[in-house]
C-alpha cells in the first residue's frame, strides 16, 4: 500500500533529479550551477521536513483515536462484565438460599 509520505517523497525526489539534470545541462557558470543546486537541495530538504512532519502528525493523531478507541471498548468490557458477575453472584446467591433450606431440613430430622 502506498501511503501519503511515500508519494510525496517520490515527487520531490523527482523534481530535485530532473531540477538538478535541467540545472547541470545548462550553459551556465560553475559558481551559478552550484548555487541553483544549494538552493533546490534546500527546497527539497525543506520539502521532506515539512512531510515527515506531517507524517508524524497523522501517527500521533492515529495513536491517540487508537487510544481513545480501546479506552471506550475496555470500558464497555469493564461494565459488560460487571453486569454478568452480578448475574453470577445473584445465581449463586439463590443456589445458597436453596442449599441453607436444605440444610435446615436436615438439621431438624436429625
Amino acid at each position: 500500500m502506498i501511503n501519503k509520505g511515500t508519494i510525496a517523497l517520490g515527487v520531490i525526489l523527482g523534481t530535485a533529479i530532473g531540477v538538478s539534470l535541467g540545472v547541470l545541462l545548462a550553459p551556465e557558470k560553475g559558481s551559478d550551477t552550484r548555487q541553483k543546486l544549494k538552493d533546490e537541495a534546500k527546497n527539497v530538504k525543506d520539502q521532506l521536513t515539512k512531510d515527515v512532519t506531517e507524517v508524524k502528525e497523522d501517527l500521533v493523531k492515529s495513536a491517540v483515536s487508537g487510544k481513545e478507541a480501546l479506552e471506550k471498548n475496555l470500558e464497555n468490557f469493564a461494565s459488560s462484565a460487571s453486569y454478568k458477575t452480578e448475574n453470577a453472584i445473584t445465581f449463586l446467591e439463590k443456589q445458597l438460599a436453596v442449599l441453607k433450606e436444605k440444610n435446615k431440613k436436615l438439621q431438624k430430622t436429625a
